[in-house]
């Protein structure tokens, strides 16, 4: 089992602790929080008017109001809320492409450790879901003690086997029951029309949904310049090929497939990002923390 160290780096946790874990939506929590709501509460941000109705507390009329309208209106206030975080990690075979100890696996739970532990200090809570035979499914909870367990099992988690990212997709759609903002940690090996259902399956559950895609720079550029034997990480039969006769056609099959991605994301709304495993992971964090920040003046 891996030791949490080898994926949650103090330095880098220590830089990003100034910028929070926002969602895009308003959440529905249990606890008051960062997090807007769309249930009206009492904070100090000012949200809209309503019509009085008997029952109502007297001491949010509006008294300016009524002297000018002679009607009764009641200040709502926006409810601040906490987060669920559910973390979804690919653990199919493919994710342990790489060199031992910098897989895209290992930068996936460097990504999702870290977005979880900044999210558990700022009192939100955290879930994890691993995507592939092995599964491990932990409802979002707060509290140390539920993100210690939810590290543990991160570090234990292992890439083998088939893909089962699409199911895994739908069953958490149907399993998470309140809005959350939901991460998928993948490389999407997957047709990308059966990826739209499974992400607005997520959408139609009012899930705030954020997608980080894992390449590796070697797989964009196929610049291999002696026969290789091409292994299947997914369990399929290796292949032996000429790089320099299939390298035309391969290109074209990864410019098709990621132009289908770009055209997911424009007609779901994905908060997506095309990360190459080869980046600072500290990096591709600040950028979509600080996406996420909300703008001055607005929830």
């Amino acid at each position: 089992m891996a030791e949490t160290g080898s994926f949650l780096e103090p330095a880098v946790l220590a830089r990003l602790m100034a910028l929070p874990v926002h969602a895009r939506h308003a959440m529905l929590g249990s606890v008051s929080g960062k997090h807007r709501s769309p249930v009206r509460g009492s904070s100090l941000e000012f949200a809209q008017y309503r019509k009085y109705v008997p029952g109502d507390d007297t001491r949010r009329l509006d008294w300016r109001t009524w002297g000018r309208s002679d009607r009764f209106y009641i200040k709502e206030f926006e409810a601040d809320t906490n987060l669920r975080l559910c973390l979804l990690l690919d653990t199919s075979g493919s994710m342990g492409f790489g060199v031992e100890g910098a897989t895209r696996f290992d930068y996936a739970r460097k990504l999702a450790g870290t977005l979880g532990y900044l999210a558990a200090k700022q009192g939100d809570a955290v879930g994890l879901w691993s995507m592939a035979a092995d599964r491990v499914e932990l409802p979002a909870r707060r509290g140390a003690s539920h993100l210690g367990l939810v590290l543990e099992q991160m570090g234990g988690l292992r890439p083998m086997g088939g893909t089962t990212l699409i199911g895994a997709l739908h069953d958490v759609a149907e399993r998470i029951r309140q809005r959350a903002l939901v991460i998928v940690f993948s490389d999407f090996f997957v047709p990308p029309a059966e990826l739209k259902g499974a992400l607005q399956h997520l959408r139609f559950r009012r899930h705030d949904v954020a997608a980080f895609h894992l390449l590796d720079q070697q797989e964009l550029d196929f610049d291999f310049e002696r026969p290789v034997r091409f292994v299947d990480m997914e369990g399929g039969e290796p292949v032996q090929a000429d790089p320099s006769l299939i390298a035309r056609n391969y290109r074209e099959a990864v410019a098709n497939y990621l132009k289908e991605m770009d055209e997911l994301v424009r007609t779901t709304g994905l908060d997506y990002h095309r990360v190459i495993t080869q980046e600072r992971y500290d990096a591709v964090l600040a950028r979509f923390l600080l996406g996420r920040t909300p703008k001055t003046g607005s929830r």
